[in-house]
C-alpha cells in the first residue's frame, strides 16, 4: 500500500489549482524570448507595482534578519475600514484568508455553498477542511442568491460570494447581498471575496466593510494583488467581527504575511495617482479588447473586474494558437466553461497585440 493512501480520502480528491502559465513556462515549452511574450492570464496589474510600494519594499531589505511585526499594516488598515484593528486579519494573499476561513468553519460532516463558476479556491479550501462543496448552478454565469439560499442545509457553514466575480466577472450590487445577508441563517458564515472591489466604477461601489456591524456572521476579504501591482509579494487582508477575528488567529501562521509585503502594502494603501492610472488604464482597455471581440462576432460576459471572458469555440485550439504566437490568456474549463477564454486587461500596446494574435487564432480553429 501508497503512503499516500493514508491521507485522508478528502485530501487525495483534491485537484490541485492549476495558475496561469508563467511566462518563463512559456519561453522553454515553445523557445520564445521571454520579452516577445505577453501574459494576459492572471489578471496581474499591467502598470506594474506601485511606485510608493516599490520604494518601500526596497527600504525594507535591511531589515529582513528580524520576523515581521503586523501591527502597522494592521493599524492602517482599520483606520482606513472604520473598524477596530481586532477586526483585521492579514493573509499571505486574501488567499490564504479564504483558507483560513474554512479551516475554521469547516470540516468533515460540514458544507460550504459557492456559484458554479465561482473562484476555484473555494472548493479547494472546502475539501481541504473535509467539508462538502454543493456547487449551486449559475444565472447569467453569475450568482444565483435565491438558488445559493435555498441550497444552505442544517450542516452548511460558509457561503463563499465573489463580487465581481472570478472568472466570469458579474457583479452583484449591493441592496441584493444585503437582501441576501439578512435571509441567511446567523450560524452561516458568509464570505464576501472582493478581490476586484477598486476596479468597480464609482457608482458601484458600496461601503460593505460597514455590514459587519449588522451582520455578525459577515467576513469581508480584500487583496493587494489586483490594482496595487503587489502579486509576487501575497499580502490580503479580511475584516469581520473581532469574534471571527479571533478565532481566525488560533489557525493563522503567525509570520504569514513577510516584511517585504508590510512595507508595500502599507505604502500602496496611500498611493492614489497609482490606483486612479490603474483604473483608469483599465476602463480604457476593457473598451479596447471588447470593441476586438465584437469586431471578431465573439460573445463575452460583462465584466466589472480586470479582465474579460470571451466564447472562443474550440477554446483549447484557440488557447494553443494563441501560446505558438507568445500571448498568455486563461483557460477556464475547468470552471464549467470549456468554450471560453479569460484575458486581463494589459496595456494599450499588449491589448492589440492579443486582438491580432486572437484573429489569427480563429482564422486557423476554423
Amino acid at each position: 500500500m501508497s503512503i499516500a493512501e493514508f491521507a485522508p480520502s478528502y485530501i487525495r480528491s483534491i485537484s490541485p489549482y492549476q495558475p496561469g502559465k508563467p511566462i518563463t513556462q512559456l519561453a522553454r515549452e515553445m523557445g520564445i524570448p521571454v520579452e516577445q511574450i505577453v501574459k494576459l492570464a492572471s489578471n496581474e496589474n499591467p502598470l506594474g507595482m506601485s511606485p510608493r510600494a516599490r520604494a518601500a519594499v526596497q527600504a525594507a531589505i535591511d531589515g529582513l534578519e528580524r520576523y515581521p511585526d503586523q501591527f502597522d499594516l494592521t493599524a492602517v488598515l482599520a483606520q482606513q475600514c472604520g473598524v477596530g484593528m481586532e477586526q483585521i486579519v492579514l493573509g499571505n494573499g486574501s488567499n490564504d484568508v479564504l483558507d483560513l476561513a474554512a479551516r475554521v468553519f469547516l470540516a468533515p460532516g460540514r458544507s460550504s455553498v459557492f456559484s458554479r463558476h465561482a473562484f476555484a479556491v473555494y472548493p479547494l479550501a472546502t475539501l481541504s477542511a473535509g467539508g462538502e462543496c454543493i456547487a449551486v448552478p449559475a444565472k447569467a454565469y453569475g450568482h444565483d442568491l435565491a438558488a445559493m439560499r435555498a441550497a444552505i442545509r442544517p450542516d452548511t457553514r460558509i457561503v463563499w460570494i465573489a463580487n465581481p466575480n472570478n472568472p466570469t466577472g458579474n457583479f452583484l450590487p449591493g441592496a441584493e447581498i444585503q437582501a441576501f445577508l439578512a435571509s441567511v441563517p446567523k450560524d452561516v458564515v458568509v464570505v464576501l471575496d472582493e478581490a476586484y472591489n477598486e476596479y468597480l466604477p464609482p457608482a458601484d461601489r458600496v461601503d460593505t466593510l460597514a455590514w459587519v456591524k449588522t451582520f455578525p456572521n459577515l467576513i469581508v476579504t480584500r487583496t493587494f494583488s489586483k490594482i496595487h501591482g503587489l502579486a509576487g509579494l501575497r499580502v490580503g487582508y479580511a475584516v469581520t467581527t473581532a469574534e471571527i477575528a479571533d478565532l481566525i488567529h488560533r489557525v493563522r501562521q503567525p509570520f504569514n504575511v513577510n516584511n517585504l509585503a508590510l512595507a508595500g502594502a502599507i505604502a500602496a494603501i496611500d498611493d492614489h495617482a497609482f490606483i486612479a492610472a490603474s483604473y483608469d488604464n483599465n476602463q480604457r482597455g476593457m473598451e479596447q479588447i471588447i470593441a476586438g471581440l465584437k469586431r471578431l462576432g465573439l460573445d463575452y460576459i460583462p465584466s466589472r473586474g480586470n479582465f474579460l471572458t470571451f466564447k472562443a469555440g474550440d477554446a483549447v485550439k484557440v488557447n494553443q494558437a494563441l501560446l505558438k504566437q507568445g500571448i498568455i490568456v486563461r483557460p477556464i474549463g475547468g470552471y464549467g466553461l470549456p468554450e471560453h477564454l479569460r484575458v486581463t486587461i494589459g496595456l494599450e500596446a499588449e491589448n492589440a497585440r492579443f486582438l491580432a494574435a486572437l484573429e489569427k487564432a480563429l482564422e486557423g480553429a476554423r
